[in-house]
């Protein structure tokens, strides 16, 4: 009995070359899927998207181990997992070209204050899950945001108005103050008697 556990745990029922092929070519076709897919898969921006994202790990599980479910399959298949990924990131880091056919470019969705709305409709991305994603990064609504980008590894950047709706109200209640301190400094100079 226990000679059996042993076998089913690290006896591999697949040859090693397969347990070697098989998460390489899932691994090209889940880079190629999800770079058609587009950079909204990536962003993770609504519940549906996260869904999918965690069931395709599950749909392309039995596709990378076969028929094999030993402990030595498994480490096989994710150390060939991890050093495709190990040696794609540095192929293209060394390829900028080729990286950025990959990856893609980034998107602006917000442009000089402006929201692009044909490219949120390419992106698939609405206005109301672009505004949930301004205020996780504390902007009240999108008037205060200048530009926000869609990188190609699926993050949002935002940046704000230069300057900010506080820092204009800021410096519009010190313009007055100085304009009353000046009133008040004249009227002082009308009251007071002329020197002796």
């Amino acid at each position: 009995m226990h000679t059996k556990i042993w076998t089913d745990m690290f006896i591999l029922g697949l040859p090693v070359l397969e347990k070697i092929a098989r998460p390489v070519i899932v691994y090209l076709f889940l880079v190629v899927g999800l770079r058609l897919a587009g950079k909204r898969e990536l962003a993770q921006l609504n519940p549906f998207d996260l869904v999918v994202l965690l069931t395709l790990s599950n749909t392309v599980q039995n596709a990378i181990i076969g028929e094999d479910n030993s402990v030595t399959g498994g480490i096989i298949g994710a150390t060939t997992l991890l050093l495709v990924n190990y040696l794609v990131v540095r192929f293209l880091y060394a390829h900028r070209r080729l990286d950025r056919i990959v990856e893609g470019k980034p998107e602006v969705l917000i442009e000089n204050g402006k929201v692009k709305k044909s490219r949120l409709g390419r992106e698939f991305i609405t206005l109301e899950e672009l505004q949930a994603a301004a205020h996780k990064q504390g902007f009240a609504s999108l008037d205060e945001v200048q530009s926000a980008v869609l990188e190609p590894g699926g993050t949002l950047s935002f940046v704000g108005k230069k300057p900010a709706p506080e820092e204009e109200r800021h410096v519009e209640v010190l313009k007055r103050l100085d304009q009353v301190i000046q009133e008040v400094a004249q009227l002082r100079r009308m009251q007071s008697p002329p020197p002796a």
